[in-house]
């Protein structure tokens, strides 16, 4: 079907929004009627190259919520008019990965970046003049509608608003699960988050609901490190320096047993000094996306050695997608964890750029993209 979407044609463009056609589902895909999706600083990659597609055009967007519209053959753990979540690591289950407990390393995360479907390895999804499109982790939910394989769609409750429903397609697990399962936040930890917008707010809740002592939040913007100490941060710095001096004081020298790194774009250079705040014994969790072409790090190996500290890389949180989507949702409902303020502003597929300038500025823990009958 012929629909539109927000493409970019070449590095450090804007934009574009463009006629696409996206065609029908075919095996095991799903037709789904997007409501809203979230802008995540990861697209804001796309556009500088830090992640790398196969080509272009991209058609962006890893965050969304809808309703389906349309089964493809062999699908059956879905209906017609259900609301889902597009979660941008599929989990197919039946892979190594997944059945190890792994789904955030679902196997099928290999394609992610090719824009070729993983029901059949055609491009789906073309230009007006018939350029194939690359789909951002073979999605694309800056656009009205998707076609995707049924391994990248998590059903949700009915009564869940959808701009909430599309941040945990990534944002909210990613951050969260950085805490609770790749960090492993203990009660009574010291725990330090680096970055407090939409994966780091989420970070953070996760660290108060794991029972931590002192949280620490470290962002240069001011705004958002007043709107961290409303998510429950004990402490906030503009930087890694200003807090360190805090950090030993109040832990007594002893440091933060866990530090959750969610800058919006992670610099070789910086990794050292996030290990300096890390305790003896203690795990840096890596989050933030840094280009995929630098391979330069700044660390100390004999600190890292004789102190035992951890640094560890966390793709989606550690999160299974099927499990943790749903459960998480659950928790929102019942007023656990605070999705609602972390939408700071809502925007038109047409207003995208200046969507991506507020969040450069420092203007938004989480911006999201709404679709209207406008554009269905």
């Amino acid at each position: 079907m012929k629909t539109k979407g927000a493409l970019l044609r070449e590095l450090n463009s804007p934009w574009e929004i463009e006629e696409i056609e996206i065609g029908e589902p075919r095996a095991h895909e799903i037709k789904i009627r997007m409501e809203a999706a979230g802008m995540c600083h990861s697209d804001h990659h796309l556009m500088t190259g830090g992640i790398p597609l196969g080509g272009f055009p991209i058609l962006g967007g890893h965050e969304g919520a809808g309703v389906i519209e349309e089964l493809g053959e062999g699908v059956t753990d879905f209906e017609v008019g259900d609301h889902v979540v597009l979660s941008f690591i599929p989990s197919c289950g039946k892979c190594p990965s997944c059945r190890s407990g792994l789904a955030n390393l679902c196997d099928l995360g290999a394609l992610l970046l090719q824009g070729e479907a993983v029901s059949d390895h055609t491009f789906r999804i073309h230009t007006a003049k018939g350029e194939n499109v690359y789909p951002m982790t073979l999605l694309g939910t800056f656009s009205p509608y998707m076609v995707v394989h049924e391994a990248s769609v998590v059903k949700i409750d009915k009564d869940i608003p959808f701009e909430v429903a599309a941040l945990v397609g990534c944002g909210i697990p990613t951050g969260y699960g950085s805490s609770t399962r790749s960090g492993d936040v203990r009660p009574g930890e010291d725990v330090a988050i680096v970055g407090v917008g939409g994966v780091g707010t989420a970070a953070l809740q996760g660290a108060v609901i794991a029972g931590a002592r002192n949280i620490f939040a470290i962002d240069p913007v001011e705004w958002k490190r007043e709107q961290a100490l409303k998510f429950g941060a004990t402490a906030a710095f503009a930087s890694i320096d200003e807090a360190a001096g805090a950090i030993a004081e109040t832990t007594h020298g002893a440091m933060c047993r866990k530090v959750i790194v969610t800058v919006g774009e992670v610099n070789g250079k910086d990794v050292d000094s996030w290990m300096g705040i890390t305790a003896k014994a203690g795990t840096c969790v890596l989050t933030g996306m840094g280009n995929m072409l630098d391979t330069e790090v700044t660390l100390n190996l004999s600190m890292l050695t004789l102190l035992q500290k951890n640094l560890q890389g966390s793709i989606f949180g550690g999160a299974n997608p099927k499990l943790d989507i749903p459960q998480l949702l659950s928790m929102y409902k019942i007023g656990k964890l605070n999705i609602d303020d972390m939408i700071t502003r809502q925007y038109r597929l047409d207003q995208i750029n200046q969507g991506y300038q507020d969040m450069l500025d420092g203007k938004n823990i989480r911006g999201v993209i709404r679709y209207t009958d406008d554009d269905h």
